[in-house]
């Protein structure tokens, strides 16, 4: 469930310094914004920011970008941000659907999908971030050799992400269906607010890592949006 509408949050946005208002005038261009030539890791759909930031505080060797569309959600991790005042993360208020346009070919090297919105309905299946036509975005702008990695207690979601990975340029590296009884991937795991909340839950915690196909053959059919 998804924060109200709080007043002022876009507001309070458009006044950080930790929010790059118009990022298409950035595209190809990050690490200058960042100052520095550490790899860019990219999380798409925010949330309150706990994931990200605690990545942020564990690898200062790392520059973050967060994206979340939503202004009242974006705007709690903002209040944290300007308590940890983390010089390798900055945040992107948008829609991923327009990351081609955000970022340039190779210029990210991680992206991470966390507890995404479901879409249960068939009709917005495309909506989804682990679909096909997402992972035709995510290769654009993965680096040679970058990686995807996608966790849901939604079962449904997991499954049908599996399935979309055969029409795309990558194949799973990893998966497990019982994130925090894995002994190998759950090793350094860091919980979002959601995972924490749904595994109290008695939920099972899924999570695949995606990397491109070897064979280049597989990825002729993929440069379209």
């Amino acid at each position: 469930m998804r924060l109200r509408n709080i007043p002022g949050a876009r507001d309070a946005i458009a006044a950080s310094p930790w929010v790059i208002q118009k990022p298409e005038k950035h595209c190809g261009h990050w690490k200058s914004v960042f100052g520095n030539e550490k790899p860019l890791h990219l999380e798409i759909g925010t949330g309150k920011g706990r994931f990200i930031m605690q990545l942020a505080q564990e690898h200062p060797e790392i520059n973050y970008i967060g994206i979340e569309k939503y202004s009242s959600v974006l705007l709690r991790c903002l209040e944290k941000q300007e308590e940890l005042q983390l010089q390798n993360l900055i945040f992107i208020r948008g829609d991923a659907e327009l990351i081609n346009t955000f970022f340039t070919e190779g210029e990210i090297e991680k992206i991470y999908l966390n507890f995404s919105d479901p879409w249960p309905k068939e009709r917005h299946a495309r909506r989804r971030l682990p679909s096909s036509d997402y992972l035709r975005r995510y290769d654009r702008i993965l680096a040679q050799g970058g990686t995807i990695e996608f966790k849901t207690d939604n079962r449904g979601l997991f499954d049908f992400a599996v399935d979309e990975t055969a029409q795309s340029a990558f194949e799973i590296a990893q998966i497990t269906y019982d994130l925090h009884n894995d002994p190998v991937m759950n090793i350094g795991n860091i919980m979002t607010e959601y995972e924490e909340k749904f595994s109290k839950k008695g939920n099972k915690i899924c999570k695949y890592i995606l990397r491109r196909r070897e064979d280049k053959e597989d990825r002729k059919d993929n440069s379209g949006s």
